[in-house]
């Protein structure tokens, strides 16, 4: 691990992301795009992207296992001591709809826990990074996660709510990742979902939020364990450390009444 050049994944993740960017033009709709299962979005992109990682990578890390939300069916080394965990395009339908809300996601899993995350968004002009040990930034800037402690009024990415849930909007990227990137910097406070989600979408924002001093777990308050062979997480819960226990009661009760989705 310690052999690892991180400043060349991040390079690599750069990389990336300007290949994706040749397909990727704002407020355009991108060409060669399908389902690959009802309402999930892929493009030549993304596989063309999921390919360079997967290349430059295991040259870093011959060793390392792969999990990756387009190459994971042949589970190339789920459950090795390292596992490259990734997402080519986080926000695919951002990605293909030419908004900006999109991001190429890479994290470096130790055993079960993500001990290096990067993402690049391009399109946003921002560099995300994330190591274990308390470094947190973006475009070389320290991080400090929001330490909002009222909930009524807390910033939310969504597109709209309801105003009887007394919630401030803030704009929502597609990205997951990018989300929880926001609480990561103090422009949000609370992210949350309580689908059945995939860690690739999230292993790289968590380093980057939890060094940043945000409270990361499951949508149910639970440690998140990386790195398995299915690649499911139930949910995501990223939030302001003093906003944490309210948070777990409402997400709990939520999930009692309605049940996680998938």
């Amino acid at each position: 691990m310690a052999d690892i050049d991180f400043d060349r994944v991040i390079a690599i993740a750069e990389e990336g992301g300007a290949l994706a960017m040749r397909d990727w033009k704002l407020d355009k709709l991108a060409a060669k795009t399908w389902e690959k299962s009802p309402g999930q979005i892929v493009s030549d992109a993304d596989l063309a992207v999921d390919r360079f990682l997967r290349s430059e990578l295991e040259k870093l890390a011959p060793s390392a296992g792969w999990l990756s939300e387009e190459t994971h069916i042949d589970q190339s080394g789920a459950g090795a001591e390292l596992t490259w965990v990734v997402d080519p395009i986080d926000g695919t339908k951002d990605f293909v709809a030419g908004k900006t809300g999109w991001c190429v996601s890479v994290a470096l899993v130790h055993g079960d826990d993500p001990i290096f995350g990067v993402l690049v968004a391009p399109a946003m002009q921002e560099v995300w990074v994330g190591k274990a040990g308390g470094h947190s930034e973006v475009n070389g800037r320290a991080l400090h996660a929001s330490q909002r402690r009222q909930y009524e009024g807390c910033r939310i990415p969504a597109e709209s709510l309801p105003p009887e849930m007394k919630f401030t909007v803030v704009p929502k990227p597609n990205s997951i990742a990018l989300r929880m990137a926001m609480v990561a910097d103090d422009r949000a406070d609370v992210v949350a979902s309580t689908r059945w989600g995939h860690e690739w979408d999230i292993a790289a924002a968590h380093v980057i939020a939890a060094e940043a001093g945000a409270s990361v777990t499951n949508a149910l308050g639970q440690n998140l364990v990386y790195n398995g062979t299915h690649g499911k997480a139930l949910g995501v819960l990223c939030c302001s450390p003093n906003l944490f226990g309210d948070a777990v009661e409402r997400i709990g009760k939520y999930v009692t009444e309605n049940g996680a989705s998938h």
